[in-house]
């Protein structure tokens, strides 16, 4: 669970900055996005595969 406090002076807009950033790092939106509506298994394993042929790809680089 993700949780941000909004520091002494700090403005709104930054609080809300950070809170998505960490949601981000965290992977919350991504797996709400995912949990819209139903992913045809065929369609997991296509995205799966091609989430590790960007990471080998920027390993490589």
């Amino acid at each position: 669970m993700v949780v941000v406090e909004v520091r002494e002076g700090e403005s709104l807009d930054s609080a809300i900055r950070r809170l998505k950033r960490q949601l981000q790092n965290a992977g919350t939106l991504e797996e709400a996005r995912r949990h819209e509506r139903y992913e045809k298994p065929s369609e997991r394993r296509r995205r799966l595969a091609a989430a590790s042929a960007r990471r080998k790809r920027t390993k490589d680089e």
